[in-house]
């Protein structure tokens, strides 16, 4: 008899606590629909609000040894349907040793564009999109990228506030003005969204685009710090919401989840970064296609290949 009462609570207890598990599931995924709807209203209409995708279909290599390489592009179309790309990184993860280095191209790098000839490199992305961009990195560098993720600047204003709510730390060494919309006074100072934009975009100083770069790796290490804090592993459904209609990528889940548990293990890393073309290794040129950076191209075709770690055997 005791033995059967011994039982029977055995069973209430395992009932109840999958009871339990099962609600805190349930109120995990409603919390998650929220934020995520949350973050969709706060989105307004991004350049990706509705499919619209005209460009040949990505066809990156399925990535090895635990690294993938995402190729990010930073576009701000202004209202033309194929706009020349802004911004071109090329964001490395292990998946082994939770390391993430970023790869950032000067976009008037001068290159072998596939069917185009020698161009700018930032017009491959206008002539075919993400894939061009694939096949150029891959033709002229001999490097893979696996995934794709372009992002309008009007929503790196907006993700930039939701993953930095307190704004990030920069300190302006000038005054920046000219082609950004806005004016940005020199010292140390706390910018949010838009000034944030206007702070990685700014390039008419004597640095010009290799100034520009350097800001944008500072920002994009400040975001990635933030978005490994406990504020943002909280509202990673929102800002899933947030960047629905100003990011295209082909990114999978799997492999967003891969990246953000990488992050958080090792979120006290350094992130590592690299300009191509690098110090001493292009010349300034101008050619029928305007000014461009003409490079070394083994020079710096091997160091990107070091780098991003490429060289297995």
């Amino acid at each position: 008899m005791e033995k059967k009462k011994k039982a029977i609570r055995k069973r209430k207890r395992i009932r109840n606590l999958l009871l339990l598990i099962f609600l805190l599931l349930a109120l995990v995924m409603d919390y998650c629909i929220y934020q995520y709807q949350k973050g969709l209203s706060e989105a307004e209409d991004g350049s990706y609000k509705e499919d619209q995708k005209t460009f040949d279909e990505f066809e990156g290599s399925e990535p090895q040894f635990g690294e993938m390489n995402i190729l990010l592009v930073g576009s701000d179309s202004r209202g033309e349907e194929h706009s020349r790309a802004d911004t071109l990184m090329i964001a490395h993860y292990n998946q082994n040793t939770h390391n993430m280095k970023v790869a950032s191209i000067m976009r008037d790098t001068y290159v072998d564009i596939p069917g185009h000839g020698m161009q700018k490199i930032n017009a491959a992305y206008a002539f075919g999109g993400p894939e061009l961009v694939r096949k150029t990195i891959a033709k002229n560098f001999e490097v893979d990228v696996h995934y794709y993720a372009v992002i309008d600047f009007k929503g790196f204003s907006k993700l930039a506030d939701i993953m930095a709510p307190n704004g990030i730390e920069v300190d302006i060494p000038y005054k920046m003005s000219y082609g950004i919309g806005t004016t940005l006074q020199p010292g140390k100072q706390v910018l949010y969204g838009d000034d944030l934009l206007a702070y990685v975009r700014f390039r008419h100083d004597r640095l010009s685009d290799f100034g520009r770069v350097e800001r944008q790796q500072e920002v994009m290490f400040k975001l990635k710090e933030q978005a490994v804090s406990i504020h943002n592993l909280a509202n990673i459904p929102k800002l899933l919401g947030a960047a629905d209609p100003y990011i295209d990528t082909n990114v999978d889940t799997r492999a967003l989840l891969s990246i953000g548990k990488g992050l958080v293990a090792g979120k006290s890393k350094e992130m590592e970064s690299i300009r191509i073309p690098l110090q001493g290794s292009y010349e300034n040129e101008t050619v029928s296609v305007g000014e461009v950076l003409k490079i070394h191209l083994n020079q710096n075709k091997q160091s990107l290949q070091d780098f991003l770690s490429l060289n297995h055997s």
